[in-house]
């Protein structure tokens, strides 16, 4: 039971966010993936990952006393931690803002999609989106089992 919790948590909240993709009516989303992908290559080329490794501040830890109840104390000098280490990729904003330039290049506008409500996706027919639609303002996602998604203009 504890293994099928852990698989169905992610599922359900990512039916329940707003699907954000690269939108121009018209284009099958077989071609929004390559022109991702060609986008996607491009912006490693031009903005390559370049992690740095940094460290947090180290802190100070100041002496404490500790009693016992029959006052009976002794101190327990300061300490220094180290700060934590960690990777910074320094390039990765340039790289998207890179992937939106070659994107709007093609054609493309970033969208953001919000789910539909339950009861517009219980009586839609379960289909996948294979050309990307029109958008209006009832414009809605349905996000399939499979990680698919199916948008739906409502009304």
């Amino acid at each position: 039971m504890f293994r099928f919790m852990i698989i169905t948590i992610p599922l359900l909240v990512g039916a329940c966010s707003p699907l954000n993709i690269y939108h121009q009516t018209g284009v099958s989303v077989t071609q929004l993936r390559t022109d991702e992908t060609s986008c996607d290559v491009r912006a490693l080329r031009d903005a390559p990952v370049a992690n740095q490794i940094r460290r947090t501040p180290a802190r100070y830890i100041p002496p404490r006393q500790f009693c016992d109840s029959d006052g009976n104390c002794y101190s327990r000098g300061g300490f220094w931690e180290p700060g934590e280490i960690y990777t910074v990729d320094v390039n990765q904003d340039l790289r998207r803002r890179v992937k939106d330039q070659c994107m709007m290049g093609k054609g493309y506008r970033a969208v953001s999609i919000p789910p539909c409500p339950q009861a517009v996706a219980d009586a839609a027919p379960s289909a996948v989106t294979g050309t990307l639609p029109r958008l209006t303002e009832t414009s809605c996602v349905i996000r399939n089992r499979d990680r698919s998604w199916q948008i739906v203009n409502q009304g």
